[in-house]
């Protein structure tokens, strides 16, 4: 899972929460054969936002309608934004969020080529920050997780490690490369390393020190 800060974005929904402080929730745009963008997405009431989406000329066939204390919208819009570019490069949106002219993209990227593919199209971005990077998680991980107080952070630097045989003798990957495919830094990667080591060893050795004594 990756979650993207996308900043200076100049499609239709940015530029209506940069100028009515909305908050929007958006679900994946659709690209039409058209080359139309299908828009879906919701707000708490706003009448300014529904005027300044109204009046905009890059967007079509406006629809609202009200639920739940919430209004729905569904339009066209003329301008593809940065977010297309991520979902043509692999990345899956799980959520998509717009507020002062900013989004938080967040989804999945399966594999390490999809992930590189993605994270390479961020940075020829202009805008996009990379937030946070995570894996996906299983009951059995969690366990594994709490059993050996790990953060996930920590957890996931000793999968990747162990997945690319960093600790294979002799070693088949570098640190650099291990930080690569998590999208990190090299010194971030070492460190979540170092520290997730030092709370393995630690617990390993307090519990056969307490076997001993007893």
């Amino acid at each position: 899972m990756t979650e993207f800060r996308i900043e200076g974005d100049d499609c239709p929904l940015a530029d209506a929460t940069r100028a009515t402080n909305a908050v929007v929730d958006g679900a994946p745009p659709l690209l039409r054969d058209d080359g139309n963008v299908l828009l879906r997405f919701s707000a708490a009431p706003n009448d300014d936002l529904s005027q300044f989406l109204d009046t905009d000329d890059r967007i079509r066939y406006l629809y609202q309608s009200a639920n739940d204390g919430k209004y729905n919208y569904r339009c066209l819009s003329l301008h593809q934004c940065v977010v297309h570019e991520l979902i043509s490069a692999g990345f899956m949106v799980e959520s998509l969020t717009y507020q002062d002219g900013s989004a938080i993209l967040t989804g999945a990227v399966v594999g390490h080529e999809v992930l590189r593919s993605v994270m390479e199209t961020a940075g020829e971005t202009v805008g996009v920050k990379l937030e946070r990077v995570y894996a996906l998680r299983t009951e059995e991980d969690d366990s594994i997780a709490q059993q050996w107080d790990l953060t996930p952070a920590q957890e996931e630097s000793l999968r990747q490690a162990v997945n690319m045989g960093y600790f294979t003798v002799p070693r088949k990957t570098t640190a650099d490369e291990v930080a690569s495919a998590m999208g990190i830094s090299k010194s971030a990667f070492i460190e979540r390393l170092h520290r997730a080591q030092h709370a393995l060893f630690t617990q390993l050795f307090q519990s056969g020190a307490d076997d001993d004594e007893t």
